[in-house]
């Protein structure tokens, strides 16, 4: 059940509901306590968010363990019909992981891509196969002006990847009715924003999905938040979320999450993915750094390291690669502003279990290595195996294989 409901199975939570209320515009109705909320659609928007979630996770009312998750969430506004804006999003998430050596890393989990319209007023139109934006539906906003102190409500829903976990292989629905307040005036680091609560319970008893042998007979949870706007921006700045999810299975077993999530756009200007492709050769060429490589990709600025060496039978590097990476450090740390993506990955040898174990084993090593340098911290590394399924050279070879040992490391676009 980890998988499944930990604040990224089950919620990239209120995280979600908000995060794409990208689009708000706050227009003053001419006093500065009065206001009209409502979506604004403006073709070729591009927003990026990223979401912290904290939770501790109890199965049969025992607890059993916390998880810090990062999601990455990128959305862009592809087309505007009427009041409704046309939003394609990917969605990015990473579970904390510690590794031999005791340092704590952020570990690849999975990507979504989803695709959906918008109305003016905040309802979703979006195919049924999607399972991102995990709440939808919030914020729904009235056709009138707000004072400080009015409420309205709305009906919402969230959507549950249980594939996994639980063998259900359509996207699970949830209902609630949301609760909304206009907070007038909040401050978020510092600053002053227009802000508004959201607050809903969930108590549910679903029929039996279609597939699945394992699903949840009766599901009761609560989410409480505040979301802070930027009125300049006309868009979400942040928000804060504490929740709670209870789901009594029908094999017996109670799994519950307790957790709070934030999220806060992320404002980096837009990669030149070219001219830093040809900066990081140079330092490359420059260093005489042998077996690496760079290409630029759609996620950012990839640097293969083919052939990495590992002591035998484990994931522990050899002084020769450390003092690779020591160099690759250096360009690294040209670039402060930008995540990293660690990804590992190993010949045609062994069992797939096995390479897909150790090229994570040896990602994690590198990532770890990173952080003891202080290239960045924990949060801003993200590790990913891919065992053998992308090779670049003839696994039937010595000289391919070592090629395809290999770690890469991606300046993301953030």
């Amino acid at each position: 059940m980890k998988g499944t409901c930990g604040r990224f199975g089950s919620r990239l939570s209120g995280i979600f509901a908000f995060l794409f209320s990208f689009c708000f515009l706050i227009i003053s109705a001419g006093s500065a306590n009065c206001e009209q909320f409502f979506y604004r659609h403006r073709i070729g928007d591009k927003y990026r968010f990223l979401t912290t979630v904290n939770e501790d996770i109890f199965i049969n009312r025992q607890f059993n363990h916390k998880a810090e998750i990062i999601n990455r969430i990128a959305v862009e506004l592809t087309d505007v019909s009427g009041d409704s804006g046309s939003i394609r999003a990917v969605f990015q998430t990473a579970e904390k992981a510690t590794n031999q050596d005791g340092n704590e890393i952020f570990q690849w989990s999975k990507e979504y891509v989803s695709e959906f319209d918008r109305s003016r007023l905040g309802n979703i139109a979006i195919n049924s196969n999607y399972f991102m934006p995990v709440v939808r539906n919030v914020p729904v906003f009235p056709d009138r002006d707000l004072n400080p102190g009015d409420t309205w409500s709305a009906e919402g829903y969230e959507i549950h990847d249980f594939r996994d976990s639980l063998g259900i292989q359509d996207p699970y629905r949830i209902p609630f009715n949301a609760d909304y307040v206009f907070l007038g005036t909040r401050e978020w680091k510092g600053k002053a924003y227009p802000a508004f609560s959201v607050s809903y319970r969930i108590l549910s008893e679903p029929a039996p999905p279609q597939s699945g042998n394992v699903w949840p007979r009766r599901i009761q949870g609560s989410s409480d938040q505040v979301v802070y706007w930027d009125t300049d921006l006309g868009q979400e700045v942040a928000h804060e979320e504490n929740f709670r999810l209870i789901f009594e299975m029908s094999n017996s077993m109670i799994a519950e999450y307790r957790g709070t999530s934030q999220s806060e756009l992320i404002e980096a200007p837009v990669m030149n993915k070219e001219m830093i492709a040809n900066e990081v050769l140079q330092n490359i060429q420059q260093m005489d750094i042998k077996g690496a490589t760079v290409r630029v990709e759609d996620a950012g600025v990839t640097i293969s390291i083919e052939n990495i060496q590992f002591l035998a039978d484990s994931a522990q590097l050899g002084n020769d690669e450390k003092l690779k990476l020591d160099k690759i450090t250096g360009i690294l740390n040209q670039y402060p502003d930008r995540d990293i993506l660690v990804s590992g990955y190993t010949a045609m040898v062994g069992t797939k279990e096995m390479q897909d174990y150790m090229s994570l084993q040896r990602a994690t090593s590198v990532a770890g290595y990173l952080i003891e340098k202080n290239v960045r911290t924990p949060d801003r590394i993200i590790i990913r195996g891919y065992g053998a399924d992308k090779p670049i050279a003839d696994n039937d070879t010595e000289a391919g294989r070592s090629r395809n040992r290999r770690v890469e490391i991606t300046i993301l676009e953030n």
